[in-house]
């Protein structure tokens, strides 16, 4: 058959998160339930992207402002973590599979994607390696399932961009960002710390290790409260926090600072803030997670 669609298998199921739908509906809905939800209707979030025994509480904070009656296109923005990449990408299927229930891609805005020439094509291989966009699957279509047939996805894999190519980015997407059909997805972890991650800054003021971490991501989550992208690479220039989804934050802050060159009003708060473990030590070793969400007003 020619026509089959090509379809991107929910490769870390069963690993990440279980592959089975009704255990994945029933946490997704016990985490979903904890959280309140007090910043909506979202027009973007920031979310985790570690493995949902580690994050998946974290990242509901974030789910629980997305409005699903408004929504008909998700943009998903996520890191390379395996390829090199210099640019953004695209992918090569049409349909993301999830246990839940498939996503579908919307080819129009892909098509128009395509056509600004910025954007590569990612092979089907490189796509179901990554984990960064793949993590937001399950919780969208948890988020979206009373309007599942009414909303397609539109995922961007984001290399390493310099600072004048997030800007680029943010420019090109600002249009999408404007329209309040379109809710925008940002992966994320916040600070990688220990040896494994090459990461040891440590401010002793701070006491422990752990609330020294926590000061500096909250430092870094303020200044992306403040929806500066020029603060945020700055802080990033200084202490060289491991936020590994910085480069798509860069894009979405691009992109709101472009807005509100023509007057639009908009506010952006993390929701919540948790670490995998507490680092006392310096053998010990934890990654943070941060989820908030973008209002326009």
């Amino acid at each position: 058959m020619s026509n089959r669609m090509v379809c991107r298998e929910a490769s870390h199921a069963g690993s990440w998160y279980t592959a089975s739908g009704s255990q994945l509906n029933a946490q997704l809905e016990g985490w979903l339930s904890q959280a309140q939800s007090t910043a909506g209707p979202a027009r973007a979030i920031i979310a985790p992207h570690a493995g949902y025994t580690y994050c998946g509480a974290c990242a509901a904070h974030a789910y629980k402002q997305v409005d699903p009656s408004v929504t008909r296109r998700v943009f998903i923005l996520g890191p390379s973590h395996h390829v090199p990449l210099s640019r953004c990408a695209l992918s090569s299927a049409e349909v993301y599979r999830t246990p839940l229930y498939d996503l579908r891609i919307d080819q129009k805005v892909y098509a128009d994607l395509w056509k600004t020439g910025m954007f590569e094509r990612m092979s089907l291989q490189t796509d179901e390696d990554e984990h960064s966009i793949e993590m937001h699957l399950p919780y969208t279509a948890k988020a979206m399932e009373s309007h599942k047939d009414e909303f397609s996805i539109v995922p961007v894999l984001v290399g390493a961009l310099s600072e004048s190519k997030e800007q680029e980015y943010g420019k090109l997407l600002s249009k999408y960002l404007a329209d309040p059909s379109n809710l925008f997805i940002i992966s994320s972890d916040f600070c990688h710390w220990g040896q494994r991650f090459r990461y040891t800054y440590f401010d002793e003021s701070q006491g422990e290790i752990y609330r020294s971490i926590e000061h500096l991501d909250k430092m870094g989550m303020g200044i992306i409260e403040q929806l500066d992208p020029i603060s945020f690479s700055n802080y990033l220039k200084k202490y060289h926090n491991t936020i590994c989804g910085r480069h798509p934050i860069g894009v979405l802050l691009n992109a709101v600072a472009e807005l509100k060159k023509s007057g639009i009003d908009m506010n952006f708060s993390f929701l919540n803030y948790a670490q995998s473990s507490q680092c006392r030590n310096w053998s010990d070793s934890s990654v943070s997670y941060a989820a908030g969400a973008l209002v326009v007003h």
